[in-house]
């Protein structure tokens, strides 16, 4: 006799496995566990596929799963998700998850939507569409992301039955951004949104530019894989991009790609036009600057909470800025901050370690059973005592702990100056000697790996990797500190306060903050599958780089005068990490940081019209003196 139940799950799995984010290749061995949590769906929900009308007619693809035992005595509260990466492979991937797999047991009604103009949706797409600036949404005319979320309320409150009239919005990346937006849109039953790793500022710190420097790998091998809206078919125009037989990523973008101008020349022919927009943009114009959603961030009425992750090479920059400034615009607004030891999105996982490092504990697990469940609990279904959840809820990193505050950054640190000294020295005492510098030749020939082995794709570990192969070159300047006799706990943001010169009339700068382990480190502290050598592990902190020309004004590019001292200061994003006792503090400068950024001509020139042969060597100074003492901006937390 046939299982059908059993059968039903196999197949289900089975549609899970085969139809995952569209720049995904990832297959996952199913578990018992995750037959059980299909099953439990099948059981529990029923799964229906519309078309909801918007305001100006377009109609947007949305799936929606209901419990069975919605009605009019048992209610639940929408969940939804938007997202430009395919509703049906979405859910697919989420419902693989044993994450997903407690949320459906919680209770919800489940949406994912794609958004205007993507798959299965209607109208135009446009990446992180400008809203128009009207704070009545309900009744704007013209579409956008705000009121397209307004609409799909609308719809969903009188068409899906069951419902308790509450509606809660959450995303990671790009649906982070959909999720900024929905909050936004201050529909009357919106109570919940919680932008996840938002996609915020394209030109200062996400996914594209980092302080203006192109973040062009990324995308090099997400836009092929995004242009394509085929909703269940594999993607197929690869340009030479996805198929490449050269699997180191180092030399393939030295020697093969070379310039974003011949990435566009040789291998999209024009064919991609974000590609076209990021190279006829240079500066941070108003294309950039009105697809930043956080100025129409006011007066919100949800409740906010912002998930960002220390280690994610994506977004982190957009949780911290979504949540600083929703908190400067909305004073009495309730918004909570939860950053977690994480990559992009890896709060949904077991999170017990990332790359070398060890966490100790399920990070993945608090987070969804004593943050996330608990506030969505709380302003869906008014269960628990979500108010109770700290402003800012913080993994601690080098310690293994979190942390709860009632400011973020913290209110009780201690701000102090980070001086670079002769020697390769750092140290909390200003330098007094006088004409100290350092010296290196930055080559765009020979630029500087982001991380230290052979891979393809771009690793999402380099945001805590061993530095150890960047410090043995000579175009690296190391700086350490004497052995901590205590632990050293920095908090918030760091401001890299540089005098430098450069014989050229541009160059990048970037700025590294390592954890030096002590030599005899045992390696069974590395985490479970690693076999990394820990005994003075170089492990990094926080980088980021900063194009020159944009150290004044990021919308006003200025070059260099030739071997001038200049200063050159920029924010490093925010941390939470303590350098244990016995261990030391590293800095390390340095002038390229590729492929992750594209390499400078290190001249005063459009770099998205560059030729090969206008990458010229550049020789910087880094000046650490008592005239010119360069010097890092810390905050540092009493013990």
């Amino acid at each position: 006799m046939i299982d059908f139940r059993r059968l039903f799950s196999v197949l289900f799995l089975a549609f899970i496995s085969t139809n995952i984010f569209a720049q995904s290749t990832v297959t996952t061995k199913l578990k018992p566990q995750q037959y059980q949590d299909s099953l439990y769906l099948a059981q529990n929900y029923e799964h229906r596929k519309v078309m909801v009308p918007m305001r100006d007619g377009v109609k947007l693809y949305t799936e929606v799963f209901v419990p069975k035992d919605a009605s009019s005595s048992k209610k639940y509260p929408f969940l939804m998700t938007r997202t430009p990466y395919n509703a049906t492979r979405v859910h697919g991937r989420l419902y693989s998850s044993g994450s997903f797999a407690k949320l459906a047991r919680e209770g919800c009604i489940f949406i994912e939507q794609d958004v205007r103009g993507r798959w299965r949706s209607e109208g135009e797409f446009s990446h992180e569409r400008p809203l128009v600036n009207n704070s009545n949404k309900k009744k704007q005319r013209q579409p956008d992301e705000a009121t397209d979320t307004y609409d799909a309320i609308d719809w969903l409150l009188k068409n899906v039955k069951g419902n308790n009239g509450n509606v809660g919005v959450h995303g990671v990346s790009y649906p982070g951004f959909y999720s900024t937006a929905a909050a936004i849109s201050n529909h009357p039953a919106l109570k919940a949104v919680s932008p996840q790793a938002p996609v915020t500022d394209w030109f200062i710190g996400d996914d594209v530019h980092h302080k203006g420097a192109f973040f062009w790998m990324d995308f090099f091998d997400f836009l092929p894989r995004f242009d394509q809206d085929e909703p269940d078919k594999p993607a197929t125009r690869t340009f030479g991009v996805t198929d490449s037989k050269n699997r180191d990523n180092y030399d393939y973008f030295l020697n093969t790609v070379i310039t974003p101008k011949r990435a566009n020349t040789e291998f999209f022919k024009d064919s991609i036009p974000f590609w076209n927009d990021i190279l006829t943009h240079p500066d941070n114009d108003s294309y950039w600057s009105s697809r930043n959603p956080l100025s129409h961030a006011n007066k919100l009425k949800p409740a906010i909470l912002t998930v960002g992750g220390w280690y994610d090479a994506e977004d982190l920059f957009g949780a911290l800025e979504t949540y600083q400034k929703i908190e400067e615009q909305n004073p009495k607004a309730t918004n909570k901050l939860v950053m977690g030891p994480w990559c992009h999105g890896c709060w949904w996982s077991d999170a017990k370690s990332l790359g070398d490092i060890s966490f100790e504990q399920s990070t993945g697990q608090y987070y969804l059973d004593s943050l996330f469940l608990p506030f969505m609990n709380y302003h869906l279904k008014g269960q628990g005592n979500a108010p109770k959840l700290a402003e800012a809820t913080v993994f601690e990193t080098g310690s293994n702990e979190w942390r709860s505050f009632a400011t973020w950054p913290p209110k009780a640190v201690e701000d102090r100056n980070l001086y670079l000294l002769p020697n390769g020295k750092l140290g909390f005492s200003a330098p007094t000697v006088t004409g100290s510098f350092d010296e290196y030749l930055s080559d765009p020939a020979n630029p500087v790996p982001y991380q230290g082995q052979v891979h393809r794709k771009r690793t999402r570990e380099y945001m805590l990797d061993d530095q150890r192969f960047a410090s043995r070159r000579p175009d690296v300047l190391t700086y350490t500190t004497d052995l901590l006799i205590e632990d050293l706990t920095l908090a918030g943001p760091v401001i890299a306060d540089l005098i430098a010169s450069i014989s050229t009339t541009d160059a990048d700068f970037v700025v590294k903050l390592i954890d030096v382990y002590p030599e005899d480190t045992p390696d069974t502290v590395a985490a479970e599958g690693s076999d990394a050598v820990m005994g003075g592990y170089q492990q990094l902190v926080r980088a980021e780089i900063l194009r020159g020309r944009y150290r004044n004004s990021f919308e006003k590019p200025e070059a260099f005068t030739p071997n001038e001292p200049t200063p050159v200061k920029f924010e490093v994003p925010d941390l939470l990490h303590t350098f244990k006792k016995g261990h030391k503090l590293m800095v390390q400068i340095q002038s390229s940081w590729f492929p992750l950024a594209d390499r400078n001509p290190q001249q005063f020139i459009n770099i998205y019209e560059a030729d090969p042969e206008d990458y010229i060597k550049s020789t910087i100074h880094i000046y650490h003196d008592a005239q010119r003492p360069s010097h890092l901006q810390v905050k540092v937390l009493p013990q």
